[in-house]
C-alpha cells in the first residue's frame, strides 16, 4: 500500500509521523512524507523520502510573539496573531499534498494544517489520519485555551467543536475555501472538525491514556490512544553527555525545545545560582537558544540535543517547557519534571503532570531563580520522585506506541482498499 505522510511545525511536531512512516517502510509500504523544508534533511536521514511544503517554521517563529504570548488575555487577539503564518502557506500545502498524496490509500497528516489534508484526502476520496498530541476534541476535562466569553450553539458542540477550533475556523475559512474552491469540492458548511468526524476519520491519540483518563473514557474508545511516538534516535552528543553524567552525581536537564528564550545568559545564570544553592549540577540542552559567549559553572555543561530516552534516566528531574514528546518522555523515564511552559498546548501539560503528582509546573515568564530554587525543592522530594517512578512504570513503550499506530492505520487503509478512488 501507499501512505502519504504530512507534518508541520518543529522537530517535535515531525519526530512523530516520521517514527511512523519508518514502521510502514519496513512493513514494506511506499511512504512518502512532505515536511518544512528545513527538516527535509532531517527525515531522509532517518531513510524517509520527504518533500518540502508549507513555510519555514523557525523562520515564521517571532520570538517577541512567544515571550509576550502570555500577555495577550483576549484568545482571539491571540489565536489570530497565531493563525497568521499558517494562513499564509495554505494554498502551497495545498498543492505538495495534492500531488503526494496522489495514489495513496491513506493520507496522514499532525496538528498544523491538518484541514489542509483533510480536504486533499476528500479530494481523493481516500481514508484521512490524524496524530494528535493533546485532547484536540470537545470533552469536558481538558479546555486548550483560557476561557472566552463566546459560547457555542450546542449542534457546534455535539460536532467536537470547542470555542478555539470554531475561532480557528472562522479566521481560516478564506484559505480554506479557496482551497476546496481549487479543489473543485463544494463549499464547507461546517467546520473541519465536524466534517471529519462525519467521514468516520482515525483521531489517534499520540499520549497515554493515564494523562488524561476522565477523556478517554468520556470518548469510550472512538479516539485510540496509543502513547508518544519517537524514533529515540541518537545525536552527537550522547557519548560527551554521558560521559559528564558519570563523572559526577545524577544532573538535573533543562530544556526548551524549539521555543526561544529571551535572555541566554540570564537564563543560564539563573539555573546555575539555582542548582549552585541546591547542591545539584544543571545539564543544559541548548535548542533553538544560542547560548554562545555566556559565562561557564563548574557545575553546569551546556550541550547540543541529546536522545531522551537515553539521558533523562541517568538525571535527577527533567525541566522543560511543556511540549508533548519532551513531556512524555521525562514520564517514561521516571524522573520528576517541571514544566516552565511558554505558549501553544504546554500548559495543558503543565497541569497534566500537576495532577498526576510527577512534578509541577510555573509560567516561565514569572519564573526566578527564587521560585526555581522553590520548585526543584518540591519535585526532588522523595514523595514525588515515588509517584514519578510509578508512573514511569505504567507510560505505553515506545516500541508499542509505533507499532499499535501502524496497526491502526493498515487496518484502516484496508477497509478501504477496494472502494475505487475518484478520478
Amino acid at each position: 500500500m501507499k501512505f502519504a505522510l504530512a507534518s508541520h511545525g518543529t522537530r517535535g511536531d515531525i519526530e512523530p509521523c516520521a517514527a511512523v512512516g519508518l514502521e510502514l517502510l519496513r512493513r514494506g509500504h511506499e511512504v512518502g512524507m512532505a515536511v518544512p523544508r528545513n527538516l527535509v534533511g532531517f527525515v531522509e536521514s532517518a531513510g524517509l523520502t520527504a518533500v518540502a511544503y508549507g513555510p519555514d517554521f523557525v523562520e515564521l517563529m517571532d520570538p517577541d510573539f512567544f515571550r509576550n504570548s502570555w500577555k495577550i488575555q483576549n484568545p482571539i487577539t491571540l489565536l489570530r496573531k497565531a493563525m497568521e503564518p499558517v494562513t499564509q502557506g495554505w494554498a502551497e500545502t495545498s498543492t505538495v499534498l495534492t500531488s503526494l498524496a496522489d495514489g495513496a490509500d491513506l493520507l496522514l497528516t499532525g496538528i498544523p494544517y491538518q484541514e489542509v489534508a483533510a480536504n486533499v484526502a476528500e479530494y481523493y476520496d481516500i481514508p484521512f489520519a490524524a496524530l494528535q498530541t493533546f485532547p484536540q476534541r470537545v470533552n469536558g476535562y481538558v479546555i486548550p485555551i483560557p476561557p472566552s466569553p463566546l459560547t457555542l450553539p450546542s449542534p457546534l458542540i455535539r460536532s467536537g467543536m470547542t470555542v478555539a477550533s470554531w475561532l480557528y475556523w472562522r479566521m481560516t475559512k478564506r484559505a480554506e475555501d479557496a482551497q476546496r474552491r481549487e479543489l473543485g469540492l463544494p463549499k464547507a458548511t461546517g467546520p473541519s472538525p465536524r466534517r471529519i468526524m462525519e467521514r468516520g476519520s482515525l483521531e489517534i491519540q499520540t499520549y497515554d491514556e493515564i494523562c488524561f483518563p476522565e477523556v478517554a473514557a468520556e470518548w469510550g474508545g472512538r479516539r485510540p490512544f496509543v502513547g508518544a511516538l519517537t524514533m529515540e534516535l541518537t545525536t552527537d552528543s550522547d557519548d560527551e553527555t554521558a560521559s559528564w553524567i558519570a563523572a559526577g552525581t545524577p544532573p538535573i536537564y533543562f530544556g526548551f525545545g524549539s521555543m526561544p528564550v529571551e535572555s541566554p545568559a540570564d537564563t543560564i545564570a539563573m539555573i546555575s545560582a539555582a542548582c549552585a544553592q541546591l547542591g545539584e549540577r544543571a545539564l543544559i540542552c541548548r535548542g533553538a537558544t544560542d547560548f554562545t559567549g555566556t559565562p561557564d559553572f563548574d557545575h553546569v555543561k551546556v550541550v547540543g540535543a541529546v536522545n531522551h530516552a537515553a539521558i533523562f534516566p541517568a538525571c535527577r528531574a527533567v525541566v522543560h517547557h511543556g511540549g508533548a514528546g519532551t513531556t512524555s518522555a521525562s514520564m517514561r523515564a521516571g524522573i520528576p519534571t517541571l514544566i516552565l511552559w511558554i505558549a501553544f498546548d504546554q500548559p495543558i501539560w503543565a497541569a497534566a503532570v500537576k495532577r498526576l503528582k510527577v512534578g509541577s509546573a510555573r509560567r516561565f515568564s514569572r519564573t526566578t531563580r527564587e521560585s526555581l530554587v522553590e520548585d526543584l525543592r518540591h519535585i526532588l522530594a522523595p514523595q514525588c520522585v515515588t509517584r514519578a517512578r510509578e508512573i514511569g512504570s505504567r507510560m505505553t513503550k515506545p516500541a508499542a506506541s509505533v507499532t499499535t499506530t501502524a496497526d491502526l492505520l493498515e487496518d484502516t487503509a484496508r477497509r478501504m482498499e477496494h472502494k475505487p478512488h475518484r478520478e
